[in-house]
């Protein structure tokens, strides 16, 4: 179940993977070395949450929760209020690193939370398969933005739906928490 968990938390990679695709100044190089970054960040929250989860005195499940919920809302608003798509098109690289780093920061609270969640089934494969599914998520369509065969969406649809992602994940937390999940 972890491992199923960092699998489809790691979906909306695919979307910013996708939005990095748009930006004609990123190259797939700058991706690679973004998923380094992050899959160093994956190790260290794995490390944390497993220091962390004996200090918390309640149930870490709502800060899971209402963490994901925050964030998936955060990376709806940022990229709603977009109103033209060749803004992201011609995005510079301080906005591609700007990216990076919320992704990579992203999978790592997807990491910890994995591991607060799964604390008693917690194993080094939640950081590597939360890393290697953001990479190949988002190298897939970098790759499908840069070709002709996919109808190019707008970056702010692309981000709608990765927040959408991390509420539902952060809903499922909540719902763990609550016993309406199992």
């Amino acid at each position: 179940m972890p491992i199923l968990s960092g699998l489809i938390v790691s979906v909306d990679a695919f979307f910013i993977g996708l939005s990095l695709g748009l930006q004609k100044k990123c190259r797939f190089f700058y991706l690679v070395l973004i998923n380094i970054f992050l899959f160093a960040l994956c190790v260290l929250g794995y490390l944390l949450a497993g220091q962390i989860y004996e200090l918390i005195t309640f149930d870490p499940d709502l800060i899971v929760g209402f963490a994901f919920i925050a964030l998936g809302l955060w990376t709806i608003l940022q990229f709603v209020r977009r109103k033209n798509s060749d803004d992201e098109a011609n995005a510079p690289k301080k906005t591609i690193v700007l990216v990076g780093l919320v992704m990579s920061g992203e999978a790592m609270l997807i990491t910890m939370g994995i591991t607060f969640i799964f604390i008693s089934q917690a194993s080094v494969a939640i950081p590597l398969t939360v890393a290697l599914a953001h990479f190949g998520y988002s190298a897939f369509s970098f790759y499908l933005a840069r070709t002709r065969h996919v109808k190019r969406i707008p970056a702010a649809l692309s981000h709608t739906i990765s927040g959408l992602a991390l509420i539902t994940y952060g809903l499922f937390a909540l719902f763990v928490e609550f016993g309406m999940v199992y």
